[in-house]
């Protein structure tokens, strides 16, 4: 597990590589890890420890790309519907100044809540009242705030929704690729720490071959 940590992990990959390749390829590495148990059926397992790592690395890296992109969506919708409901709340405030009723039910009364569900609670309040009202409308009208514009936003609280259900779905799915990463890991570390330790024995004598499986011999 050391190594993962000392490194990153695409790098730590291809030193895994690197080494039981060269293990294989290299006859006097070969013969002596050969006689240590580390035969051709034995590097076998750890080439398959290592590609599965490896399938589980890159499907991580996906889903960590697909949720950065879905969480950028979701973000960049919730901004532009803040900026419009935070000028359409200024607008209504002057239009319901003296209507406190109206201006209660719309929820101008309080500050716009901070948190998204309170906030995206008090857009859907307001959109929803205001277009179920031509009252409202006509109102609101007089500033340039029409029922054009109220449908747009009502449509942009459907979009934010829908972005964050799909960023948290990733981030789900993320999560979970990550946790498959992480074990896959533990077990190609485990293996290769054993390896590492058992080639070193093996090339006691032999110092400068363990430069082959990556390993740096200071002289």
């Amino acid at each position: 597990m050391v190594t993962k940590f000392k490194s990153s992990e695409s790098t730590t990959l291809e030193d895994y590589r690197i080494a039981l390749d060269n293990a294989e390829a290299q006859p006097v590495i070969s013969f002596v890890m050969t006689e240590l148990g580390y035969d051709s059926e034995e590097l076998a397992k750890g080439k398959r420890l290592l590609a599965t790592t490896r399938q589980a690395y890159d499907a991580n890296k996906t889903e960590d790309d697909e949720t950065s992109e879905a969480y950028a969506d979701f973000s960049h919708k919730r901004a532009l519907l803040d900026d419009v409901f935070t000028m359409h709340r200024k607008k209504a405030k002057v239009v319901f100044r003296n209507d406190l009723l109206t201006a209660d039910k719309l929820g101008l009364s309080n500050a716009k809540p901070r948190s998204y569900v309170k906030w995206i609670e008090a857009a859907k309040n307001f959109y929803n009242l205001a277009l179920a009202d031509t009252e409202i409308q006509a109102k609101l009208g007089r500033l340039k705030l029409t029922a054009k514009d109220l449908k747009g936003a009502s449509k942009l609280i459907s979009e934010i929704e829908t972005a964050r259900s799909l960023y948290l779905q990733e981030k789900g799915e993320s999560q979970e690729a990550t946790q498959i990463k992480d074990e896959a890991f533990y077990q190609i570390d485990d293996w290769m720490s054993e390896f590492f330790a058992v080639a070193k024995i093996a090339l006691e004598d032999k110092p400068q071959l363990l430069e082959s499986l990556g390993k740096i011999v200071r002289n």
